[in-house]
């Protein structure tokens, strides 16, 4: 079992690695999905009768026309993978809508002629569709002043990440085992009543108790930045002043023995070094708002039956 602490045979982390980048989700959706309020069985007929409902407890799946172009079950069927929900219902609404505004783009792109040649690992209708953004969304870039305003004034994100080296020992345990977790506290407090007293024999109680592979460099979790640890883990590491923590810290692995040996805060980083990654937030703000309010005319201007999507005069960002 991996401790998730951040210590190695060579140091940095043993249970750490990359975090995975973290989208910024949209503040509002895009789409409604209709009320269930009526159950229809649809048929041809329908097209100049009533309107068509997303989905009824008399169909499978959900029958929708984009400005005429109906949306295929199968292509819902296989799009459903792609879009994991609570529900099948919510799923399946999902992978409907993903296909309403991949069909309006695919007859924006056909009404305007666009031919475009895929860079390296592009398909065409990604080519296509970043040809069409580029072509019909202004998208005026960050300039020198807006990004120095953003630094002035959000000063306190651009530290350098603090660094600990520390020390620990594992007493690992299951995190859904109660009687198991409060029995390892108990010896935990134990161990740190014996460190306060005998604190040079950290290395031989780590070797004797710990379940981390650390134990073997005295329980060294060598140079320890942000990132690289469990959040549980990490949130309590980093408060540590150095010396012996007189209480242990939990984790999902367990409780932790903690010596912090050298503590080496954060600094300020001079905007010269982080203008580029200002710049190109705010660049992906505009273009994350511009896109929007380019889905937004489109679904404006279309004729969509059996899914209500937001109008353009309804906006997506606040």
């Amino acid at each position: 079992m991996g401790c998730g602490c951040g210590g190695s045979t060579d140091g940095g982390g043993c249970g750490g690695g990359p975090r995975p980048e973290i989208e910024v989700p949209a503040e509002a959706p895009l789409f409604e999905e209709l009320p269930h309020e009526e159950e229809h069985q649809p048929s041809e007929e329908q097209a100049s009768g009533e309107p068509l409902l997303i989905a009824s407890s008399e169909q499978e799946w959900p029958w929708v026309r984009v400005n005429g172009v109906a949306i295929a079950p199968q292509a819902i069927a296989q799009e459903l993978q792609y879009h994991p929900a609570e529900s099948r219902d919510e799923a399946v609404f999902l992978a409907t809508q993903a296909l309403v505004v991949r069909e309006l783009l695919r007859q924006r792109i056909a009404e305007l002629g666009l031919v475009v040649q895929a860079a390296s690992g592009e398909s065409e209708e990604e080519a296509a569709t970043r040809t069409l953004i580029e072509q019909e969304v202004p998208l005026p870039l960050a300039d020198e002043a807006a990004c120095r305003q953003y630094y002035n004034g959000n000063q306190q994100r651009f530290f350098s990440a603090p660094l600990l080296a520390a020390r620990h020992i594992l007493l690992a345990c299951p995190a859904d085992d109660a009687e198991a977790r409060s029995l390892a506290r108990e010896q935990a407090l134990a161990l740190i009543a014996e460190l306060q007293a005998t604190p040079h024999r950290f290395a031989e109680l780590a070797l004797q108790h710990s379940a981390c592979p650390s134990k073997g460099q005295g329980g060294a979790l060598g140079q320890i930045s942000k990132g690289q640890t469990v959040p549980e883990f990490e949130r309590q590491l980093f408060r540590l002043p150095v010396g012996l923590c007189q209480q242990p810290l939990e984790s999902r692995y367990g409780y932790h023995l903690v010596a912090v040996d050298q503590r080496i805060e954060g600094e300020q980083l001079p905007y010269e070094i982080v203008a580029g990654t200002i710049r190109a937030e705010l660049n992906q703000r505009v273009w994350q708002i511009g896109v929007s309010q380019y889905l937004q005319n489109l679904v404006g201007a279309a004729d969509i039956e059996g899914i209500h999507l937001q109008r353009a005069d309804t906006p997506l960002m606040q």
